[in-house]
């Protein structure tokens, strides 16, 4: 039974997985290594909250049970939980890192589940040293509190009781979960890519402009347009999925990151996080 869930880091996805978590009922550990990315998470948390009570999704009394059921950390032996789900940088070694880290003081049937949303969760787990069946990919979309779908992943060593468990887990939490065998970009990340990549071509081309292509979009019944959402989710994240699924799919043309998106990456506009991306943000 779980009763206890850990996120490691605050970044804009893991404030949210840690707000699911916490409003889902679970005793709620979120852990960065920076104490201004805890400060930020928090405020960030807060605010969703009092904007829920505010629109009468919740009431202020489940705002504060959720708050009370947080618990914010700098030090990484604070995190022993039942799951632990890693919000990370995009980096495989950095994922298979830290779950090594944390199978040093957690049981071996605490679950690792990791967020990615382009890297091989088998190849994480294979690099765990303690227990890799454990590893099972929990990909949530941002806003994770508002999006429904989880994508649950089974990599080649992942226990069906791993799996399981984190289907049942994102049921608790009110997600829609939907299993997937492990491959670049799951289903999601690889569909979506054109809905990005096929946007940005749109622009270079001088068709039409990133506010008309987003309006059209949005008009046609997308939530968000492709150039609003990837100043949402950070171009420098957005763009290392790209990258990632280009790479894994032998540099096909389709996959192929676009130079708008580099250009702005390189130049630091990642989008809201800055103030600047394909949009300028007060």
């Amino acid at each position: 039974m779980i009763q206890t869930i850990a996120v490691c880091g605050a970044g804009t996805m893991g404030a949210g997985i840690a707000q699911v978590a916490a409003s889902s009922g679970f005793a709620t550990i979120l852990f960065d290594i920076a104490p201004a990315m805890l400060d930020r998470a928090k405020a960030q948390i807060e605010k969703s909250l009092a904007l829920a009570v505010e629109k009468r999704r919740i009431s202020a009394e489940e705002k504060e049970q959720a708050l009370n059921n947080l618990r914010f950390t700098n030090n990484i032996e604070d995190c022993i939980a039942d799951v632990i789900i890693e919000a990370i940088v995009e980096k495989l070694e950095a994922k298979s890192s830290l779950f090594n880290q944390l199978a040093e003081f957690n049981h071996t049937d605490t679950i690792f589940a990791t967020n990615t949303s382009s890297l091989s969760v088998s190849a994480i787990a294979a690099a765990v040293v303690v227990n890799p069946s454990r590893v099972v990919g929990m990909h949530f979309f941002n806003p994770a509190h508002a999006m429904k779908l989880v994508e649950v992943i089974s990599g080649a060593q992942t226990s069906e009781v791993a799996a399981s468990t984190i289907f049942m887990l994102a049921n608790q939490m009110g997600k829609t979960p939907v299993n997937v065998k492990d491959s670049p970009g799951f289903i999601v990340n690889r569909v979506a890519r054109h809905y990005y990549l096929e946007a940005m071509k749109i622009a270079e081309e001088g068709i039409a402009d990133f506010s008309t292509i987003d309006q059209l979009l949005e008009a046609a019944g997308f939530r968000m347009g492709p150039f609003a959402l990837m100043d949402l989710i950070g171009n420098d994240i957005n763009l290392a999925v790209s990258q990632s699924l280009y790479d894994a799919f032998q540099h096909a043309p389709r996959f192929k990151p676009n130079r708008l998106q580099e250009q702005r990456v390189k130049e630091g506009k990642l989008g809201r996080k800055t103030g600047l991306g394909f949009y300028r943000y007060e």
